[in-house]
Order: structure tokens, then C-alpha cells, then sequence
């Protein structure tokens, strides 16, 4: 990068320690409550990603945030364990019982919190932090202290307070910046002058308010700080915490700061968060959101194709994502050419303008064109492949599920002017009417399942389910098929016989 020689002369770190809190803070999160199986779950694909440091939880809240922290502990994980407490002796023993290696102690000193939370003077807060870092020492544990609400303090005080933790015994320092109120200069400047007064480690801890969580996390670095606090997908209070992907992927890129991370479990580790938290990822979001590294516009779709690092600041692949180019309004010529190429379509130039022309009528009309639309679209231009008449179709679909009740799906489908019905049991109704499809099959081509994944495409109950499968056929040959619909047996269903059906048309040409 051009900047790269002034990042030089302010002597970043050579390596940053995230310090996760997706556990603790990012529960914090409005709507969102986990069960200790669900912070075990996200522990273990955390440890996975290779977060060095987690939060594990707040265990004086509730028995189950108590256990939760336990059974985490117990898992044995590479990463440091930490857990939240205040500065009083029944936080700190709670803390000390779970086995965490790492405390992670608070008292805030900002005025307004001194006056109308706490209601106690600048002093008590001191001799209050001195007394529990003397009690959280004689544990053994690894001490992190916090200064609440640290950059509405008095920058003097704050000084003060952060030299008396440290000649008290924490090895760490966390400058929080609670409720998002820093500006980055603003905080690269609290930790420079907090940097020099101080010989411990730095951490910076903040808040999303103003929408400069990841601006401040960054300038704190730059500002000295050796420690970040994140989450996975900025979760947290309010507007949320820095986000865990965005810094990481800052740091090594703009950066070229190393922070351990696995960069190619990202996009699964926001994707499981999401999935068990519950709060969805927006599509804008960087790095991991679903437009991240998607391209409509003709002149963007041209030159990504041409080559990616004109429009992308990363490879996709980096962070375990994939490019998409949507066909849409906006598309052009190469943009719709390289959708039909992964599809196996290779139109003729003439073909493609006029596939081209009506992608963009859709698009006026604000339809987005589904893969599947679009290899509809190109089949009819283009009139090759298998005739209606040898195309497999599906006819009829009945699934009966319950409690207590074998999953059972029963399936007609047609090739030319004959019919077959069959049905079949499963562990689920996709599973069964699955197996249903694979038997009837059987008489026409036998194809083998490789992969199945199934994605909401549109939000809400009704949502459009998209589900890809990779299939392969006794020959080894194998395609990826895309099944669309609001049911999402039937979008199974139809992927199936979409593959079958590709299939079926390679073979034909090849026999040629």
C-alpha cells in the first residue's frame, strides 16, 4: 500500500491479540440469550478461527453463565480463557471458581458514572480496583483491568488511575470506549499518552455508537495498543462491538500486522454466530456479508473478471467466501457471460446479446435474475440441450413429518411421455424426499450426492430457499445444481433434478 511507509515510522506491532468477547459482550446483544451449549458450540469454532484470547462470560449473573464458563474451561482449548467481573470480592471468587486463566476486572471512573451510578469519589474508585487486583492475584490469575466509560474520563486521572493498576499487579490495561463516543484521533491520542506513561500491554475495548468501533480499534493500535476486543459480526450492546472479521482482516491487509487468525473460517464462524444468536448479517456488511464480494454493474462484472483486484480489496477465497455476479439491470455482456460459463452454458455472441437484452427488461421491471432464471433464459435462446420431451420434471410432492412420525416423502416424476412414482423414509422431510428422487432415478441415470447446502436467499418467514448440491454420475462426471423456492423440500427437490438433468445433457453431447 502507498501509506505503508508512514505505518512504518509509527512502529505498529508486529503482532495484535484479539481478545474475543463474543461470549460475554456480544450476548450483551438485544434479543440474544445462549444456552452454555450454544457458548460451547461458539467457543470450540472460535478456538477453530484461532482467537487467542475469549471471553467466556459474566459468571456471577446466573448459575448457567457460571457453567457455561466452566464447561468451556473444561474443553481444554488452545485459546486463553477469561471471564468478566467486577471489582468486588463475590465477582472476583465467582471468576476464580470456573478455573479461568485470564480475569478480566472493571470500575468505571468517568464523572458521570463516579457521581450517578456508583456515587463514589475518584479515590474510592482506586482503593477499590487496588483491593480487587489484590484479591484476583491471590488466585493465581491472569489480571486485565478495564476503566469503564475510560474516554469520557479525565485524561489525567485516567493516567493516574491505569499507573496505580499497574504498580498494584495487572499485567494488562483495557481502554474501553463504552458507549462510542471516541473519535479515531481521539483515541489513538488516549492510548499514546496512556502508552507512555505506562510499561504494561494496552488494550482497546470499543463500542460501535457512532459507527467507529473498528475506526477507533485501529487508531488505538496505531496509538500503541497491542490488544483489540471484538466480536464476531460487531455483536454487542446497542450498536455493538468492533467487529472480530473486519479488524482482523484490517490488521494483515491495510496493516500488515499479524494477528494468528485462521482468515479461511471467517465467513463459517459469522455464518454459525448468526445461525445460533439469531441476528442476521447484513448484507452490505463488510467481509462477511452477502453483497461483499458480489458485482452487477457491466463496467465493475468487466473488470473483476478481467482481473478481481480492480474491484475487490480481497480475494473472496482469503476469508472462506466466493465472488457472485448477479445478473440484474445493471449487468453487462462479460458479467452474464462468466454466470453462464460456471453454469456450463457457452453461448454464441449473437445468443448472449439477446440473453443479455432480457436480463436487463427483468431488471427494469426490479427483478434480480436467480441462477436458475438465468439458465432457464439461456436455454431457451440458445435451443440446445435436452428437449422438454427428455427433460426430467417433478410432477407431484407429498412429505408427511412430525413428532413421533417417520419422516416420509412420496415423489412422481416424468421423463417424456412416461411417469414414475415412488416414495421413500428419511432422517427429515429434505432427507426423504431426497432419497425418494435418487430411487425413482435409478432407471435413468444413477447419480451420487457429493454436497447439499441450504441458504435463505430473502428475508422473512417466506423466504426464497436456495439450496446447491454438487451430484455425480456412475462416470465420475460431476455438476453443481441450484434449486429454488419458498419450500425448501422442493428447492432440494429441484436442485436434485436440475443436477440430473445437466448431467444427462453432458452425457448427450459428449455422445455425439
Amino acid at each position: 500500500m502507498v501509506w505503508r511507509g508512514y505505518f512504518a515510522e509509527s512502529k505498529l506491532p508486529e503482532k495484535v491479540v484479539l481478545f474475543d468477547t463474543t461470549l460475554r459482550d456480544g450476548e450483551q446483544t438485544p434479543g440474544v440469550a445462549l444456552t452454555p451449549e450454544d457458548k460451547l458450540k461458539i467457543a470450540r469454532q472460535l478456538d477453530m478461527l484461532g482467537v487467542p484470547v475469549m471471553e467466556a462470560g459474566f459468571p456471577v449473573t446466573s448459575p448457567g453463565e457460571e457453567e457455561a464458563v466452566k464447561r468451556i474451561v473444561r474443553e481444554g482449548l488452545k485459546a486463553e480463557i477469561a471471564a468478566l467481573a467486577r471489582s468486588s470480592k463475590q465477582d472476583i471468587e465467582k471468576v476464580a471458581s470456573t478455573g479461568a486463566q485470564r480475569i478480566h476486572l472493571f470500575i468505571a471512573t468517568s464523572d458521570i458514572h463516579l457521581s450517578k451510578k456508583l456515587k463514589i469519589s475518584r479515590e474510592e474508585a482506586i482503593k477499590k480496583a487496588v483491593e480487587a487486583i489484590d484479591l484476583a492475584k491471590s488466585y493465581g490469575m491472569k489480571i486485565e483491568f478495564s476503566a469503564e466509560d475510560a474516554t469520557r474520563t479525565n485524561l489525567d486521572f485516567l493516567i493516574e488511575f491505569y499507573k496505580t493498576v499497574e504498580e498494584a499487579g495487572a499485567n494488562i490495561v483495557d481502554i474501553p470506549d463504552t458507549v462510542g463516543m471516541a473519535t479515531p484521533f481521539a483515541m489513538r491520542e488516549i492510548v499514546r499518552r496512556v502508552r507512555e506513561a505506562l510499561r504494561i500491554p494496552i488494550a482497546v475495548h470499543c463500542h460501535n455508537d457512532m459507527g467507529l468501533a473498528v475506526a477507533n480499534t485501529l487508531a488505538g493500535i496505531e496509538g500503541g495498543a497491542t490488544e483489540a476486543h471484538v466480536t464476531v459480526n460487531g455483536l454487542g450492546e446497542r450498536a455493538g462491538n468492533a467487529s472480530l472479521e473486519e479488524v482482523a482482516v484490517s490488521l494483515k491487509v491495510l496493516y500488515g500486522v499479524e494477528t494468528g487468525i485462521n482468515f479461511k473460517e471467517i465467513y463459517n464462524t459469522s455464518r454459525m454466530v448468526s445461525s445460533i444468536t439469531g441476528i442476521t448479517i447484513p448484507v452490505n456488511k463488510p467481509i462477511v456479508g452477502e453483497n461483499a464480494f458480489s458485482h452487477e454493474s457491466g463496467i465493475h462484472t468487466h473488470g473483476v473478471i478481467s482481473s478481481p483486484e480492480t474491484y475487490e480489496p480481497i480475494d473472496p477465497e482469503f476469508v472462506g467466501s466466493k465472488r457472485r455476479i448477479i445478473a440484474g439491470k445493471h449487468a453487462g455482456i462479460h458479467g452474464v457471460s462468466a454466470q453462464l460459463a460456471e453454469m456450463g452454458y457457452r453461448p454464441t455472441e449473437e445468443e448472449l446479446k439477446k440473453i443479455v437484452k432480457i436480463v436487463k427488461e427483468m431488471g427494469d421491471q426490479g427483478k434480480k435474475v436467480t441462477d436458475a432464471e438465468l439458465a432457464s433464459i439461456a436455454e431457451s435462446v440458445m435451443g440446445y440441450g435436452i428437449s422438454e420431451k427428455e427433460r426430467i420434471e417433478l410432477e407431484e410432492l407429498m412429505v408427511v413429518t412430525g413428532l413421533n412420525i417417520t419422516p416420509t416423502a412420496a415423489i412422481k416424476i416424468k421423463w417424456g411421455d412416461q411417469s414414475w412414482r415412488g416414495a421413500e423414509f428419511g432422517v427429515g422431510p429434505i432427507d426423504a424426499s431426497i432419497k425418494a428422487v435418487g430411487k425413482l432415478l435409478g432407471d435413468l441415470i444413477k447419480i451420487k450426492l457429493e454436497s447439499f447446502r441450504l441458504e435463505a436467499i430473502t428475508g422473512g418467514t417466506e423466504a426464497f430457499a436456495e439450496v446447491t448440491v454438487r451430484v455425480s454420475d456412475e462416470e465420475g462426471r460431476s455438476v453443481t445444481a441450484k434449486g429454488f423456492s419458498k419450500d425448501i423440500v422442493l428447492a432440494g427437490v429441484y436442485a436434485i433434478l436440475n443436477g440430473a438433468n445437466r448431467l444427462i445433457q453432458i452425457r448427450k453431447a459428449r455422445a455425439k
